[in-house]
Parts: structure tokens; C-alpha cells; sequence
């Protein structure tokens, strides 16, 4: 199955304050705040939703293919994408901007200091997905997934006017999306991808309602956090997966991609919905598990044997028989 991936590309800057922001402000002049803050750690991390779930598939052994813009300072990230089995051919690389970046700061309170440096992802709008079809043979689906917001719909109307199965995935863009550029966005989708939420968020800003929105996609995922994922089509029971049990809750960015890895995985397998989710679900607990977005490492027998606890012996002998 030809799946390609579009979304952001971008490196995490994660820093510790050893104190409390709260601590620093003046409430006299906060109209006028220069603050400079020392801090103790800097953790330069991999991220952007389409690598993130791109390594997840690459790691099950399948070959994503990556669609998004980055910097000329891509070329580390790409190695360590092309070694674990993603194709970084389609990337854009900008001449004049780096690779986004989110940088951000935290006290010991857990508050949050962040900005976003957007860079290369702007250019994201001038990607043509044609391209990328000619040179695999055709493309059986793309995911669309938080960008560039004009690259969001760009590729959108591309896909459907082109006749390529696309999954919407807005995600974070949702805060910043009109209704109008989110029905564009999502009507026709073979698959809708949200956290519970984010599809309230999608019914309130283009008016749709559930049953509304189930007419004019394929299929609807739900994350439901930890009561696990609910999957909804036109005219049938709801599918209800829940999540499997996880050693330990290290650090929760970039579970949702790591569930899309898996459940994408799980339709180029042909596995069917309920597998494909489950397999989403096993995948996002090693996410959870780790610190960081793709440290994590997928060890088949270990995988399997955790995958049989969760979701059964019938369950881990489907996925056995495609996971290399």
C-alpha cells in the first residue's frame, strides 16, 4: 500500500528552569517584561506530525513516504528517517529558511514558556502531490495532517480532484482553521483522525453535526485518551478499542502519532478496522513509555507478546504473520 504522509517537519527545543516563572514578574511592569532565563537543560528532540508517524511505520517495516518542507539543516533528520525506513524523496527543502522549530522553557511548576518558529513549513503550500504519485506508481492514500494551513488545503483539493484517498488529520490547526477551510479539509476524507475534543471542535466550527459529518467521511477515529479509541461509520455499531496497558507514563507528546503509525500500518496489512487500531493502540503506548517522539524501539517479540496480553493470541497471530 502507497501511503504518504504530509504535515509538519520540525526539531523540539526543550529547556528546564530550575525555579518558578511566577517567581520573576513584577506585577507593576508586566507591560514592559525583559526577562533572560538560566536554565539547567536542553533537550534537542526529532519532531513534526509527519515524521513522527512516519518512523512509526517505518519501524513496523512498511515505507511511508514523507511530504512536507524543511530547511537545508534537514540533512541529520533525514539519515535518521532513511535508516529507519522512511522515503524523505518528496521533502521540500527551503533555500532561505530552516526547519521549524518549537522551543520552549519550563519552571519547575511545570508552566510553560514556547514559541513556534514556523520557517521552512510555509513553503509546505507549494508541494504538488502529482509528483509524488508519478514517481511511486500512484498513491492508495494521504494522510493530511497538521501543516502549513494553505498546504492542508491545497493538498486536499489536489487529492480530490486527482481521485487520491486522503485521511484528515487537522489536529492542532483546528484553533487556527475557519469552518470553512475545515469542511474543506474534511468532507470526503476516507478517514477522519481526532482526539475527543478536537471532533467537538470540528462539529462546532462547521456546524455539522456527528451524523452530518459520518455522511461525508469513510470512517471516523476517536482517540478517547486513556479509555482507548472509538471508530464510527455510517450505519454500523460503533468499534470500541481500548488502550493497552502501558509500563510507565513517561512523556504523552506524540502518542496520537504513534496510534496513526500503527493503525495505518494495520490497513496496508489489510487487518481490518478493530486490528488496525489495536495495533495503533500498542504502538502509542511505547510512545507513551519514552521520553521524545521517536526514541522509542519496537522489538517484534516483544511487541507481540505484549500485543497477545492486550488483545488476545488470535489478535497477535494476525499481525505476526506481517510484522518483520
Amino acid at each position: 500500500m502507497r501511503i504518504a504522509v504530509a504535515g509538519s517537519i520540525a526539531s523540539d527545543h526543550l529547556m528546564t528552569f530550575p525555579g518558578r516563572f511566577a517567581d520573576q514578574l513584577v506585577a507593576e511592569q508586566l507591560h514592559t517584561v525583559s526577562l533572560s532565563f538560566l536554565v539547567d537543560t536542553l533537550d534537542i528532540r526529532r519532531g513534526g506530525v509527519a515524521p513522527n508517524i512516519t518512523f512509526g511505520m517505518g519501524v513496523l517495516g512498511l515505507r511511508p513516504v514523507l511530504v512536507g518542507a524543511a530547511g537545508a539543516d534537514f540533512e541529520e533528520y533525514r539519515g535518521w528517517l532513511e535508516r529507519h525506513n522512511v522515503d524523505t524523496e518528496s521533502v521540500h527543502i527551503s533555500e532561505t529558511r530552516h526547519t521549524a522549530r518549537f522551543m520552549c522553557t519550563t519552571d519547575e511548576d511545570h508552566n510553560q514558556i514556547a514559541s513556534f518558529y514556523t520557517g521552512a513549513m510555509a513553503e509546505a503550500r507549494y508541494i504538488e502531490l502529482k509528483p509524488i504519485a508519478d514517481r511511486l506508481g500512484g498513491l492508495d492514500l494521504v494522510l493530511i495532517g497538521a501543516d502549513d494551513p494553505q498546504a492542508m488545503v491545497r493538498h486536499t483539493e489536489e487529492a480530490r480532484k486527482r481521485g487520491y484517498p486522503f485521511a484528515a488529520d487537522p489536529s492542532q490547526q483546528l484553533a487556527r482553521l475557519e469552518g470553512d477551510a475545515i469542511r474543506e479539509i474534511v468532507d470526503g476524507a476516507a478517514y477522519l483522525f481526532s482526539n475527543e475534543y478536537e471532533a467537538a471542535l470540528i462539529e462546532s466550527k462547521t456546524g455539522w453535526e456527528a451524523a452530518e459529518i459520518l455522511e461525508r467521511v469513510g470512517t471516523r477515529i476517536t482517540t478517547l485518551g486513556a479509555k482507548g479509541v472509538r471508530i464510527s461509520r455510517k450505519g454500523e455499531e460503533d468499534i470500541f478499542v481500548p488502550c493497552a496497558k502501558e509500563k510507565q507514563k513517561a512523556d504523552p507528546t506524540g502518542v496520537g502519532d504513534g496510534f496513526r503509525a500503527g493503525f495505518l500500518a494495520g490497513l496496508s496489512w489489510d487487518l481490518g478496522l478493530e486490528r488496525s487500531a489495536q495495533i495503533g493502540c500498542m504502538l502509542a503506548t511505547l510512545v507513551i513509555e519514552t521520553v521524545g517522539t521517536q526514541e522509542y524501539e519496537l522489538r517484534a517479540a516483544t511487541f507481540l507478546a505484549r500485543f497477545a496480553a492486550a488483545y488476545g493470541e488470535d489478535a497477535a497471530a494476525d499481525v505476526r504473520a506481517r510484522l518483520s
